[in-house]
C-alpha cells in the first residue's frame, strides 16, 4: 500500500479549536522554516477564521501573514479553507468576488484550497472549483460529515460523484464534530475507494474522544491523508497529535516516514506558546477535556460551549441539557442540515429560543429564514411543511443556485473604499468583513501618516 501523508493544523484549525485562532504572525514565523523539514504532506495555515481574527483581535493584515508564510516555506504545501461561495464570511458573496479572492489566494501563496459547503450543496462549490482549476492550483473538495436517515452511504457517494464531476483534484471527509467512529470510517472510506480514484483525506476531532481510533481505521481502509496537529495543539476539540501517530504508523507499511526529532523540536517550540496563553486564560482547559456526549447529540465541540454561553447570559444554566435535546429536533425540522459553520450557530440559537421562549418557532432568527427560503442552498432532505409554513409562512422558497440573485459586487466596495485601500487584498479584506476591515485600514492609514511625520 501506499505511503500515508499527514497533513499539519497547528497552524489553523488546531489553535483555531483550542484558543479561538489567537495565534499571532510573530508567533507562526521564527518555527516556519523547521516545519518545513518533517515532511509533512501540506500544512494548513489560512483560511477558516484566521482571516476574520487577524483583522478583528490582532491587528494583523492577513494577506501579509499568508506572504511571510509563503517566503519560508519552500517544501512544504501551503493549504487554506474556504467554505464555497461564503468564502470566509458567513453569507454568500458574488461569483466575481469569489473568483477574486481564490486568485489572489493563489498568488498570494497558497497550493491547495479545500472548499466545501455546509448543506453539501454542490452548486455552491461551483464557482470556487472552476476557478480554483483555472488558477492552476489543488482543489480538495470537502463533504461535510453528519449524520441522519438521509445521511447514506449512497447519498456520500453521489455526492462525491458530483464533486469528481466537477473536476475536483482529491476529496477531504470534514468530519466537523468528531462523530465519525471508527467501524463506519473504515466502511465509508473503502466504500468511496470503490468508487473513485481520487486520494482521500480524513479530518476529524477529538472531541469525542475517538479520533485515533477512527484514523487507525480509515488508514487500514486506504486512506490517503490524514490531519493531525502537533501534540501542544492537540486534543480536546483539536486534532490527533502528529508525533504519536507519526511513531505508531513508523511501524506499518503506511509509514509516513515523518522526521521525529524535527517534530519534538517544533513540540518544543509550541509548549511554551501553549503555557503563555493557558496562563493569560486564552486557552481554558475546558477545550482540552473529552466529551462522549457529543456522539449522541452530533454537536461539535465549539457549538457544545456556545450554547453554555448563550444560557448563561440569559441566567438559564440549568436549561442545557433541555437545549441539548432540542437541536437533533431542531435539526430534523430543518431537513437535516450538518452542524458547520454557520448552520451549527443558527440551529443551536434557534434551540436556545424554543426552549427558552417555551414555544417552538415563535422567535426566528432572520438567518433560519433565510434558510428555510433557500438562500443557503438546499436542504438535505426536505424540510416538514407544517415547520416551514411557521417559520417563513407562504413565501416563496428559492430553488437557483443562491448567489444566482447576486449582482457583482467587486467595483461596488471598491468604490466605497475609495482612498482607503492600497491593493486589491485590501478591497477583499473589506468585501468580507466591512466594518473590521475599514477599521483596520484606517489604522494602518494613521500609522503611515505618523511615520511620516516623525521622518
Amino acid at each position: 500500500m501506499n505511503r500515508l501523508k499527514i497533513t499539519e493544523t497547528a497552524l489553523r484549525d488546531a489553535h483555531q479549536s483550542l484558543i479561538a485562532t489567537r495565534l499571532t504572525t510573530d508567533e507562526i514565523l521564527p518555527i516556519l522554516e523547521v516545519m518545513d523539514e518533517v515532511g509533512y504532506h501540506a500544512m494548513e495555515v489560512w483560511g477558516g477564521a484566521t482571516f476574520d481574527a487577524c483583522l478583528r483581535f490582532l491587528n494583523e493584515d492577513p494577506w501579509q501573514r499568508l506572504r511571510e508564510i509563503r517566503k519560508r516555506v519552500k517544501k512544504t504545501k501551503l493549504q487554506m479553507l474556504l467554505r464555497g461561495q461564503n468564502l470566509l464570511g458567513y453569507k454568500h458573496y458574488p461569483d466575481d468576488i469569489v473568483e477574486k479572492f481564490i486568485q489572489k489566494s493563489i498568488e498570494n501563496g497558497i497550493d491547495i484550497i479545500r472548499v466545501f459547503d455546509a448543506l453539501n450543496d454542490v452548486r455552491n462549490l461551483e464557482t470556487s472549483i472552476k476557478t480554483i482549476k483555472k488558477e492552476k492550483a489543488h482543489c480538495q473538495c470537502a463533504i461535510s460529515y453528519t449524520t441522519s436517515k438521509v445521511h447514506t452511504l449512497d447519498y456520500y457517494i453521489g455526492l462525491i460523484k458530483q464533486m469528481e464531476s466537477l473536476g475536483t483534484d482529491s476529496i477531504c471527509i470534514k468530519d466537523m464534530a468528531g462523530i465519525l467512529t471508527p467501524y463506519k470510517a473504515y466502511e465509508l472510506i473503502s466504500k468511496i475507494k470503490e468508487n473513485t480514484k481520487l486520494p482521500i483525506e480524513l479530518h476529524t476531532h477529538c472531541t469525542s474522544g475517538i479520533a485515533e481510533m477512527t484514523y487507525m481505521k480509515a488508514v487500514e481502509a486506504g486512506v490517503d491523508i490524514i490531519d493531525t496537529a502537533i501534540s501542544p495543539f492537540s486534543g480536546g476539540t483539536s486534532q490527533p497529535p502528529t508525533e504519536s501517530l507519526a511513531i505508531v504508523l513508523s511501524e506499518s507499511e503506511r509509514n509516513p516516514m515523518l522526521n521525529i526529532k524535527v517534530l519534538n523540536d517544533i513540540a518544543l517550540y509550541f509548549k511554551q506558546i501553549k503555557e503563555k496563553y493557558l496562563e493569560s486564560g486564552v486557552l481554558n482547559p475546558k477545550v482540552l477535556s473529552t466529551e462522549p456526549k457529543t456522539l449522541s447529540y452530533q454537536v461539535p465541540g465549539g457549538m457544545l460551549s456556545n450554547l453554555l454561553s448563550q444560557l448563561k447570559m440569559q441566567n438559564a444554566a440549568d436549561k442545557y441539557e433541555e437545549v441539548l435535546a432540542e437541536v437533533p429536533r431542531v435539526r430534523e425540522d430543518l431537513g437535516f442540515p450538518p452542524l458547520v459553520t454557520p448552520l451549527s450557530q443558527m440551529v443551536g440559537t434557534q434551540a436556545v429560543f424554543n426552549i427558552l421562549i417555551g414555544e417552538r418557532y415563535k422567535m426566528v432568527p432572520k438567518e433560519i429564514k433565510d434558510y428555510v427560503r433557500g438562500l443557503y442552498g438546499k436542504s438535505p432532505a426536505p424540510i416538514k411543511e407544517e415547520i416551514k409554513k411557521k417559520i417563513i409562512g407562504d413565501e416563496e422558497v428559492i430553488t437557483i443556485r443562491p448567489a444566482d440573485l447576486l449582482e457583482p459586487g467587486f467595483e461596488n466596495v471598491k468604490e466605497e473604499i475609495q482612498g482607503l485601500y492600497k491593493s486589491e487584498e485590501d478591497i477583499l479584506s473589506y468585501a468580507l468583513f466591512p466594518q473590521v476591515a475599514k477599521s483596520f485600514l484606517e489604522n494602518r492609514k494613521d500609522d503611515v501618516c505618523n511615520i511620516e511625520v516623525i521622518m
